[in-house]
């Protein structure tokens, strides 16, 4: 069965969200996130209605040319999240605490998570982990800052799970991850990342926690899903991850975009005249005139 798009017109892209209203998306219209990291995509994913915008520590191979998130800086985060506050002023912002920049304790997480609100202009945060970064979440929300969680594959510690894989396969780490999810949500987070797991268990997840799921890899059953904006966009072809529906193949665009730029300006084709300024023809000639006698000036003083 086909639902007319008419059925769900997207969101007033004048009216911003905020976390209580991601919150009371539980349940209802999908909700619909994209990474972003500079100022043309913000801009661009705004006017599209999206809800939301992650300036994801996925910047570190989307962007910075990393084999993983781990480098990621908090420095980094906090510049990319300006270039896309001033693209997209109008669409709810989250900012991902990069790796070890919430780790060590609550005061370090709540510090660096204060940083990306005052610093980044972020309207939240998100933070990997279940159980065990429950109390820094705590922490953070205590603080006044709106959490957004992240369980399933966490690619901070993907080296720990084995490398970019589906978790939640067997009974025992399917558990473990709804185990992981519900604590989160009990610890005060307003939403949550549910990464590269089996449908079955997205579903599940979304089910058992009272606050929006948005699914990355984890089924239609989540409350929104997200997706990494340079797979959408046909922009990265190292990784090829099963859930990353290309919406575009800017990719091989740009590269065709290059080449004929190139091949214009080696055959003399570009710039032509319509791509070239111009100057009236009486001034170009008083110009030359002028040029020839100083070029005759100057010679004759160098003869004499």
């Amino acid at each position: 069965m086909t639902t007319d798009r008419a059925d769900h017109p997207p969101p007033d892209p004048r009216s911003k969200l905020s976390a209580p209203d991601v919150r009371a998306r539980k349940g209802g219209l999908k909700l619909v996130m994209v990474t972003a990291y500079d100022y043309p995509t913000a801009r661009r994913a705004a006017a599209a209605g999206i809800d939301l915008l992650l300036v994801g520590d996925s910047l570190g191979m989307a962007v910075l040319g990393y084999d993983s998130t781990v480098p990621v800086t908090m420095d980094d985060i906090i510049h990319h999240t300006r270039a896309v506050v001033r693209g997209a002023p109008g669409t709810h912002i989250v900012a991902d605490l990069p790796f070890m920049s919430y780790q060590v304790n609550d005061a370090q997480a709540v510090e660096n998570a204060g940083r990306l609100i005052k610093e980044g202009g972020a309207d939240a945060v998100k933070l990997e982990g279940g159980r065990t970064m429950a109390g820094r979440v705590r922490a953070i929300v205590a603080a006044g800052i709106p959490v957004m969680g992240h369980v399933g594959l966490t690619p901070q510690s993907a080296g720990s799970l084995g490398g970019f894989r589906v978790q939640g396969r067997d009974l025992a780490s399917a558990r473990a991850i709804l185990a992981d999810a519900e604590a989160v949500a009990a610890a005060g987070a307003y939403a949550l990342v549910v990464e590269a797991v089996p449908s079955e268990l997205g579903e599940l997840v979304t089910a058992r926690v009272r606050i929006p799921t948005l699914g990355i890899g984890a089924g239609p059953g989540c409350d929104g899903q997200v997706l990494v904006v340079s797979d959408l966009l046909g922009l990265e072809d190292r990784i090829a991850p099963k859930f990353a529906k290309r919406y575009a193949e800017l990719g091989e665009a740009t590269r065709a975009a290059f080449a004929a730029f190139a091949d214009d300006v080696r055959g003399g084709a570009f710039p032509d005249a319509a791509h070239s300024y111009a100057m009236k023809s009486e001034v170009a000639a008083a110009l030359r005139e002028a040029v020839e006698v100083t070029d005759e000036t100057a010679a004759g003083a160098a003869g004499g």
